[in-house]
């Protein structure tokens, strides 16, 4: 799996709310397990109060994977726009021992196995990644390697819970180099344009294999 969240947020704040997040992988790797308690309630009032109370609920609904197929919309890489490094290594260093302590205050694992089923889901060698217009620049222990890619469209994603999920799905330019992976799928809980401040991507050679 890989995760990815701007350095200028809050370490801390953000994997609380990673933590909270369904989980994917990088290649091969298949989890689907996404549950969500969900009350589908929608409001007609046209007020001002109401009309906001609406559109969070809305977004909620979305967030959670309750959504209708002509609310989605392709989305341009730029939403992932941005210089992001995996939380993996906040996990390694003990930042993350906080935030395994208080989701075991609620949840049905220890702290401690908590961090262990994270460790599988968030290992990776890519620190770090940079996206620049069509351009996405991998980071392997410091090292950069760069490819063009272009929109191959959006996938949806139907959970056994009930509730869907989007990728939005970028394939690289013929002319790269082959070392790259030829497919990213972005997931970040959006289903239109809209600026991600952290997202989950999974990347392959096989566009099905990674659904």
């Amino acid at each position: 799996m890989f995760v990815l969240a701007n350095p200028k947020i809050s370490t801390l704040a953000f994997s609380i709310a990673l933590l909270t997040c369904a989980q994917v992988t990088q290649a091969n790797d298949h989890n689907h397990d996404h549950s969500h308690d969900h009350d589908h309630s929608h409001s007609n009032a046209h007020d001002h109060d109401h009309d906001h109370d609406h559109d969070h609920s809305h977004d909620n609904d979305i967030y959670a994977g309750y959504f209708d197929d002509d609310q989605i919309a392709d989305r341009p890489l730029t939403d992932w726009e941005g210089d992001w490094q995996s939380v993996y290594p906040y996990l390694l260093d003990g930042t993350l021992d906080p935030v395994f302590a208080h989701k075991a205050e609620k949840g049905d694992k220890s702290a401690e196995e908590y961090k262990a089923y994270y460790d599988t889901g968030y290992a990776t060698d890519v620190e770090r990644i940079v996206i620049d217009g069509s351009s996405v620049t991998f980071f392997t222990n410091g090292e950069p390697m760069t490819g063009d890619y272009h929109y191959d469209g959006y996938e949806i994603l139907n959970y056994e819970a009930g509730n869907r999920g989007v990728r939005f799905i970028f394939e690289l330019a013929e002319e790269a180099d082959d070392a790259l992976p030829r497919y990213l799928q972005f997931s970040d809980h959006s289903i239109y344009p809209t600026d991600a401040h952290h997202y989950h991507l999974y990347w392959g050679d096989d566009r099905e294999a990674l659904l």
